[in-house]
């Protein structure tokens, strides 16, 4: 059986106490932690600038899985390198130059993630799967959290998974949104590797983080 990490979103947290809530997940078995960060333009929504990540980090040692959901994306990415980043994912649709932006963030020495939408198709990545350390599919919408698990997107999980085997690929696969105990089962049948979920750890089981994490972990 293999191991599924959890990425617990900090969008569901109490943002009058984020670093408490950062520190309570790594206490609790969180394998790294999802920031969303969002620009008001590319998705309706703000949120996280860098200097609210570099206060957090200071909270715990887990690695940050940054998702930019911004656009001109290359213009912002070291500033959140800089911030403590240590994974930062973009969207094909944010970037005049995939490779380029690729590049950009190896040479900060951060990995690198490419996020797919809904409705954006595997071929805005696939040249690039050799390149990149991890995909993420989203399973909603991107701009809000609390949103259904749409799932048209489980061919595409299976199609990335296919691929990997075939290319003897290393990416790992992610999935955010919509992601709860039911729906994290049928995305990890499908291939997926890492859960974002953030209303579900925070919200199950009165909030008790080690019981949603660990449940989702041996899905």
């Amino acid at each position: 059986m293999k191991k599924i990490q959890v990425s617990p979103s900090i969008l569901s947290a109490d943002f009058s106490k984020l670093g408490d809530d950062i520190k309570r997940l790594e206490e609790n078995g969180a394998d790294m932690i999802h920031v969303d960060v969002m620009d008001g333009h590319f998705v309706p929504n703000l949120t996280i600038g860098p200097p609210v990540i570099k206060s957090l980090r200071k909270y715990t040692k887990l690695p940050f899985d940054v998702h930019l959901m911004i656009d001109p994306v290359h213009k912002y990415i070291k500033d959140y390198s800089d911030a403590g980043a240590d994974i930062i994912t973009f969207h094909p649709e944010a970037t005049e130059n995939i490779t380029k932006t690729i590049d950009l963030i190896k040479s900060l020495n951060k990995k690198v993630g490419i996020s797919l939408n809904p409705d954006t198709k595997i071929a805005a990545a696939k040249d690039h799967l050799d390149k990149i350390d991890l995909i993420l599919i989203m399973s909603v919408y991107p701009g809000f959290g609390g949103q259904k698990f749409i799932s048209d997107v489980v061919k595409k999980i299976r199609d990335l998974d296919q691929i990997r085997k075939e290319r003897k690929l290393n990416f790992k696969i992610e999935i955010d949104g919509g992601i709860n105990f039911e729906t994290s089962k049928i995305a990890v049948e499908a291939g997926v590797d890492i859960l974002v979920s953030g209303t579900t750890v925070f919200k199950e089981n009165n909030g008790d983080l080690k019981k949603n994490i660990k449940t989702l972990k041996q899905i």
